[in-house]
């Protein structure tokens, strides 16, 4: 696959501009947790409950900043954050590794 149809994104997202560009999108959540997905894969899996939603009507575009949605998750490849140690920091879980 070409550079031109890999995207690097902090989120996952589905837009109209890229149906039928056959792009791979690679998200790093905030979390650390990393997931790889085909974006016309994941839209044809997920076109019914798109056309419906406000956003992607308004804005031609989906995204979810912390998680892949649940219809997609069975086709979309995820690596948990390796985390060596947690420490419970002011209320806060803090990730530390090594």
């Amino acid at each position: 696959m070409s550079k031109l149809n890999q995207i690097e994104s902090k989120r996952f997202v589905i837009r109209k501009s890229l149906i039928g560009k056959n792009a791979t999108i690679n998200v790093v959540f905030k979390s650390g947790n990393t997931a790889s997905y085909n974006h016309d894969e994941v839209y044809e899996l997920m076109k019914a409950k798109l056309e419906v939603m406000n956003c992607f009507i308004k804005y031609n575009s989906y995204t979810s900043s912390s998680s892949i949605p649940v219809i997609a998750r069975a086709i979309v490849e995820t690596t948990k954050a390796k985390v060596d140690e947690a420490v419970l920091d002011a209320g806060l879980l803090v990730k530390i590794s090594n």
